[in-house]
């Protein structure tokens, strides 16, 4: 029997139903305290969304994953409205748009190359735009990629494959329900959402050495002199932690003296969220070490600022920390969405990343949510550990599997958080990073020679319609 057939088209009713089902499954893969989220319906929201690409025209399959990509942006994004009101909406808009790109492509794709190509070219046109709007181009975002849904679920897959690597996997069942009845790779979905939970298990910690014992307590904004005495209460709690962590900019400029004449009375080292100052009233989101003898002994400034924030400016190099444990890494908030970011530290030889973070409380709990997804899915993918303190939720401890050891919750002024993280020695890159690079140079040349193919067609038609005329004239003149 031949399993790969041409696609057919559907109505524009079936796209409606279509449209509506992978809204409502990313959702599911996505879904909000209290709800517990169902990783596996990401692979149900791609399956029918590729369904999208049967449509009778170009036009309507970008609509129709336009409109998509709003449903599932918008609602979970709803702290956008928080934070930028209504220029929220242009910014769900350009996260919709990225969809509505997959679906057009594949549309064109299925309908000028046939099926055979269309499953071989739509993993990497899907894995090709996920990589260029989530790490390339300004305004850069890559929450809510199909990967981040396997958080804590799947480390082992996210060791193997990473988040891109994931939706590579994804798009290859979508691409093949285009080639065969569609229910056949829901049913296959849903087969595994049941039988997953009693195979994957995780990853079993083992004891690592060494051992580091890092604390930290959650403060968003506070005044300078709150701080010292924050501290005091966590070694009070926490007398046995070597290391204390402060959140994003704790302070608003250098490292004070009374900071420094802390960790020399305390004997311990901190790492605290400051600005560092640069040339011209700018400066750079840092994150400064002291020692105990009080000395600033290390300091990384933030890689990718936030757009459309007054963020400092891009760190002009990364380096690890040589650490008394350890190389420690150190990427300050949204540089841990950033896989180019993260590589990065891997690749130099990361043992343990300190990613000190500012999340405003006022963004709302989701945001929060979405945030904490990151820490997990980047442990597993390089088995590192992760100490990741937020101003105000949700701070993580993460162990080299991926899995949360401990927990600061949202809201969560001067909770406290506490963990013994082994390091291990050395992390690795999942090699599914160079699909998703092969995939933007596939998708661009794809893009290219469908526009180079349809100016020689419609080349092609004005030359027809010339010399039609033209013996139109010619029998005139001769009758």
């Amino acid at each position: 029997m031949n399993l790969i057939k041409p696609a057919s088209s559907i109505s524009w009713r079936m796209g409606i139903l279509f449209m509506l089902g992978s809204a409502a499954c990313f959702h599911l893969a996505y879904a909000p305290h209290p709800v517990a989220p169902v990783p596996g319906m990401a692979f149900m929201y791609l399956i029918l969304l590729t369904q999208l690409a049967r449509l009778h025209t170009t036009r309507l399959s970008f609509y129709f994953g336009l409109l998509t990509g709003f449903l599932g942006v918008a609602p979970q994004l709803i702290c956008f409205w928080e934070i930028f009101g209504m220029a929220a909406v242009p910014l769900w808009a350009v996260l919709a748009f990225w969809i509505a790109g997959f679906v057009a492509l594949a549309h064109v794709v299925l309908r000028r190359f046939g099926i055979k190509w269309a499953l071989a070219l739509i993993p990497f046109l899907w894995i090709g735009l996920e990589y260029f709007r989530s790490e390339l181009y300004y305004l850069k975002f890559s929450w809510m990629n199909v990967g981040y849904a396997f958080a804590e679920s799947h480390p082992i897959s996210l060791h193997v494959f990473g988040v891109y690597g994931i939706g590579f996997l994804a798009a290859i069942l979508g691409a093949f329900s285009l080639a065969t009845r569609w229910i056949y790779c829901a049913a296959l979905v849903m087969a595994w959402i049941i039988i997953h939970p009693f195979f994957n298990s995780g990853v079993t910690s083992a004891t690592l050495d060494p051992t580091v014992r890092i604390a930290g307590i959650q403060m968003e904004f506070p005044a300078s002199d709150e701080i010292p005495s924050a501290l005091d209460r966590v070694v009070a709690r926490f007398p046995q932690a070597d290391l204390i962590v402060l959140s994003e900019y704790t302070l608003d400029g250098p490292v004070p003296e009374d900071l420094k004449h802390w960790c020399r009375r305390n004997h311990r080292y901190l790492i605290v969220g400051g600005k560092d100052p640069a040339p011209e009233q700018q400066f750079y989101d840092s994150a400064f070490v002291i020692d105990p003898s009080g000395e600033i002994v290390f300091k990384q400034a933030k890689s990718v600022p936030i757009q459309f924030f007054k963020d400092g400016l891009p760190a002009t190099e990364q380096k690890l920390w040589k650490s008394p444990w350890g190389r420690i890494g150190i990427c300050i908030c949204y540089d841990l969405s950033y896989t180019r970011v993260t590589d990065q530290l891997a690749k130099l030889g990361a043992q343990l990343l300190i990613v000190p973070t500012m999340d405003v409380a006022d963004w709302g709990h989701h945001q929060h949510e979405l945030h904490a997804r990151v820490a997990p899915v980047r442990a597993a993918e390089y088995r590192l550990p992760i100490f990741r303190l937020a101003s105000s939720g949700i701070s993580q401890a993460v162990d080299f599997t991926g899995k949360v050891v401990a927990t600061a919750e949202f809201p969560g002024e001067h909770q406290m958080l506490f963990a013994e993280l082994s390091l291990p020695k050395v992390g690795s890159v999942p090699f599914a990073r160079i699909l998703a690079k092969a995939g933007v140079g596939i998708t661009g040349l794809t893009i290219l020679g469908l526009v180079i193919a349809s100016r020689r067609n419609r080349r092609c038609r004005v030359q027809t319609s010339s010399h039609a005329e033209a013996q139109m004239v010619s029998r005139s003149r001769d009758a």
